[in-house]
């Protein structure tokens, strides 16, 4: 069984022999998706929701750009939840149970790295569905399918097209905006044709 414990996150983010990104890189995807979710919402972030935080890397480079944004992080490691989770306000919990997990929302932006390749379909279909109901504003749904040449871990992977994460996707009301972005119902009404990923995608499906 997979443990997402110490070791775990020293091998894939720590160890330069296997980490599959940097804190450099984290910090540019962090303020690309920060400029992203504010010009669509047109004002500052102010709630931020992550799926699957991990030890909580992604709230050190937003609080560093919006130092009074609200986190709340959702991890199904135990290590992480007790090492970090009164500090960094890291709560246990699953893709399938982020309602329960998350509290109310709306989230302004919600962020869910490298977690939906390791989920089954069901569950994907049941945290989408959660995910998009916490979201008021814009969703960061960092994925990789089969299309992709991927590396890092790869146990437990599902290895899905690109035209499977697209219909969950629609079929949880979410439109993509490009480079992982997706925005909630209210906020794609609101944006232009060219501004929607997707060839003929409208907001209201």
């Amino acid at each position: 069984m997979k443990r997402y414990d110490r070791d775990y996150f020293d091998r894939w983010y720590r160890d330069p022999r296997h980490r599959v990104s940097s804190a450099a890189a984290l910090a540019r995807k962090v303020r690309m998706v920060v400029g992203v979710a504010e010009y669509l919402l047109g004002r500052p972030l102010r709630r931020a929701l992550d799926v699957g935080a991990g030890e909580g890397a992604w709230r050190r480079e937003l609080r560093a750009l919006r130092p009074r944004l609200d986190y709340v992080g959702v991890d199904p490691s135990a290590y992480a939840v007790r090492r970090f989770g009164a500090a960094r306000n890291i709560r246990p919990g699953t893709f399938a149970t982020l309602e329960q997990a998350a509290g109310p929302g709306p989230f302004d932006l919600v962020v869910c790295c490298d977690v939906l390749q390791y989920v089954s379909d069901a569950e994907l279909g049941a945290g989408l569905a959660q995910l998009a109901a916490l979201l008021g504003g814009v969703a960061f749904l960092e994925a990789y399918t089969s299309d992709d040449a991927v590396e890092g871990d790869l146990h437990g992977w599902h290895h899905r097209t690109p035209a499977a994460y697209r219909a969950h996707f629609r079929r949880a009301g979410l439109t993509a905006c490009g480079l992982h972005c997706y925005a909630a119902a209210p906020v794609a009404a609101t944006t232009a044709a060219l501004e929607r990923a997707e060839a003929g995608a409208r907001p209201d499906g």
